[in-house]
């Protein structure tokens, strides 16, 4: 298992896989460690998990290192992926407590209540492109329910798993609360198959979480799915367009273009467009691309050149299906694995870009007749993960978010972002079940009705 600088392409460090008997030690030690761990008070749970966002602090600068070197992540934006780990830290240990507490409800009997209690072992199929975020929004709840947690991470940021564990443990958690196992995707079934472990959760491709889901289903086990997102951002009007625009573009480029709730597709009415492609063209030039390790630089290489290579067939076959090239396009005489900021214009029904997730700086755009076409459009696809609509009608952004997309999540004037506070999931090929909030908390546990005559 080799990590490889997404800039230079250089060989960082490689890692020799676990062996079947030391998969299979980990996961009776992840068992151990529940018995042990359920029984833990929220109040010893919260302490931890308080010196658990301490660490990350303390050890940003270190952590943000590893991801731009092992994924390309440009440094400032490590930084702030790591305070968000620690605020997701922080902030289920003040509310997961009330989360979880029994909740009283009225029938005919004496007493009959829902209590939340721990179901396990959980595995967690983490992607590289948020290293740490991803593994940090699943395992918190996770644990703070009193689960123990295995993450399978992807193979090119073993780096950032095993820093993971080992703030887990430098946190006072003990051995088999949080374990990284290092192994392939072939072993993913043999882990989940294990009487011990009790649910999954999976971010990453829709094909990835076919399989896993596929596995899961035949072994009776929960499973929570966030796979791909091709996000659609209608853009209605042209009031205050050069904000718009700004919102557009960050919420496009943010990660380099590679996070399944970036805006993919600007839906965009007829008469407003030729200004919004102009304006969104002058905004992405002026973005920084380079050395993601620079203060400076704001868009870095593709994680993996073979990712930057798939990216690159998606754009041309696109352009060649008929597609304007606005700028960008091609792939830079340059070491390392980039791509240049593009935008693609004209994009319509049949063309690779109009149904396919683009994941790197690349935005497509699409004309629409009139406001029930844009939404139309939006619908028309496979994924369902975010969405948002810019207007200055801000009661029919409103409705139109509320009950006309078809996405888990739908945003008005702003950028799709995931919050701690808020659940975080899609529907269609972009997944089920819900992660963050209260609602994350309770995937992975068992809600049980007790009653008394």
């Amino acid at each position: 298992m080799k990590s490889i600088n997404p800039h230079n392409n250089e060989l960082i460090n490689q890692y020799d896989e676990l062996s079947r008997s030391e998969i299979d030690n980990a996961i009776n030690n992840a068992n151990k460690a529940y018995e042990i761990w359920r029984w833990v008070s929220f109040s010893e749970r919260s302490k931890l998990f308080t010196k658990l966002a301490e660490n990350l602090e303390s050890d940003k600068t270190k952590l943000a290192q590893l991801m731009t070197d092992e994924m390309g992540k440009p440094i400032q934006e490590g930084r702030a992926e790591v305070d968000k780990c620690a605020w997701v830290c922080r902030y289920y240990a003040e509310n997961a407590q009330e989360f979880l507490a029994d909740k009283n409800i009225q029938t005919d009997f004496t007493v009959s209540k829902i209590s939340y209690n721990p179901l396990g072992v959980i595995l967690a199929v983490m992607p590289w492109n948020y290293p740490l975020w991803q593994v940090f929004r699943f395992a918190v709840p996770t644990l703070m329910a009193g689960n123990t947690a295995l993450l399978k991470h992807a193979s090119n940021v073993s780096g950032c798993s095993l820093a993971i564990e080992n703030l887990f443990k430098k946190s006072g958690f003990a051995s088999g609360i949080f374990t990284s196992l290092l192994i392939g995707s072939d072993k993913v079934e043999d882990v989940l198959k294990n009487d011990s472990v009790k649910a999954v959760s999976l971010t990453g491709s829709t094909k990835a979480g076919k399989s896993v889901a596929e596995c899961a289903g035949r072994h009776l086990k929960k499973s929570v799915l966030e796979l791909g997102g091709s996000d659609a951002y209608l853009i209605l009007d042209d009031k205050n367009l050069e904000e718009t625009v700004e919102l557009c573009a960050k919420s496009r480029l943010l990660n380099s273009g590679q996070s399944c709730i970036a805006a993919k597709r600007f839906i965009v009415l007829e008469e407003i467009h030729e200004s919004f492609v102009s304006k969104l063209k002058s905004t992405m030039e002026s973005y920084i691309v380079g050395n993601p390790s620079n203060e400076t630089t704001q868009i870095g290489p593709i994680a993996r050149k073979d990712l930057r290579d798939d990216l690159h067939e998606v754009v041309r076959n696109t352009i060649d299906s008929g597609a304007k090239l606005i700028m960008g396009g091609e792939i830079p005489k340059k070491d390392g694995s980039y791509y240049p900021v593009t935008i693609l214009d004209g994009v319509e029904p049949g063309m690779p870009a109009y149904s396919e997730e683009l994941f790197g700086p690349v935005a497509t755009v699409i004309q629409a007749k009139d406001i029930d076409h844009a939404i139309e459009i939006a619908n028309n696809s496979n994924f369902g993960l975010g969405s948002a609509v810019f207007t200055s009608n801000q009661e029919l952004g409103l409705k139109i978010a509320s009950e006309k997309l078809e996405a888990g999540a739908a945003f008005v004037n702003d950028f799709v972002k995931s919050d701690p506070r808020l659940p975080f999931g899609g529907i269609k090929e972009s997944g089920y079940g819900r992660e963050l909030s209260s609602n994350g908390i309770h995937e992975f546990v068992n809600i049980k009705t007790v009653c008394l005559r």
